[in-house]
């Protein structure tokens, strides 16, 4: 299942965590690690451009985070990032330098690539969002399955089944997601696909598509 491997989706030199998914093919097996990580490189930064915050919070000094914007640990802000006015960060979110999240979004067991934009009312969980990735307002990572049973990541007759009960959606580097679209259980969707609004999306979209409907992706002319 190429198109749903790490080389596939991400720049790796693109986010401060590029030794957490050293050793993995894909993904969602960093996911399980991104806690230890944190509390393994929060240590490690440079205390000349991060302050830390106490309860294992890691925020850059030039990063801008309203007060009231709620916080919580194990979590790393890189620089230049804006973390606006009632954002809720969960905690085990790696948020990458230059990244937006917004008014009311909620982060929880995540890793933000650098200059990626959660600006409106966004859940996001158990999810990896590559470089310049974007959701649109309304739009989420649904993380559990209605019947609680492990997620399988899908394309066509493929499965590859990842032993989580908790797996957002892996976004590729440049995706973008139209507003109030949901984003399933095992979603991963390539670098540079456009996901209309509305969508409800599962299993693998290919690279350089437009997703309109589970019978409907276009390859970009």
């Amino acid at each position: 299942m190429e198109n749903a491997k790490i080389s596939s989706l991400y720049d790796l030199d693109q986010t401060i965590a590029k030794e957490l998914f050293e050793g993995c093919i894909y993904p969602w097996e960093a996911l399980a690690k991104i806690s230890d990580f944190i509390r393994r490189l929060g240590p490690m930064l440079d205390p000349g451009r991060f302050e830390y915050k106490g309860e294992e919070i890691w925020v850059a000094k030039s990063a801008s985070v309203a007060p009231t914007a709620f916080l919580n640990g194990p979590l790393i802000i890189d620089e230049e990032a804006e973390i606006r006015h009632c954002a809720f960060v969960r905690g085990s979110a790696i948020v990458g330098r230059g990244c937006v999240v917004g008014n009311s979004t909620e982060l929880k067991n995540v890793v933000l690539f650098n200059s990626v934009q959660v600006p409106h009312y966004n859940y996001v969980g158990d999810s990896v969002l590559g470089y310049k990735s974007h959701m649109g307002a309304g739009s989420i990572t649904s993380n559990v399955k209605s019947d609680k049973t492990l997620v399988a990541v899908k394309e066509g007759a493929e499965q590859i089944a990842t032993g989580l009960k908790k797996f957002g959606a892996m976004l590729g580097d440049y995706v973008e997601v139209g507003c109030n679209s949901v984003l399933n259980p095992g979603t991963v969707i390539g670098r540079h696909t456009n996901i209309y609004p509305l969508s409800c999306v599962r299993g693998v979209v290919p690279p350089d598509s437009i997703y309109k409907n589970k019978n409907e992706v276009e390859a970009k002319r």
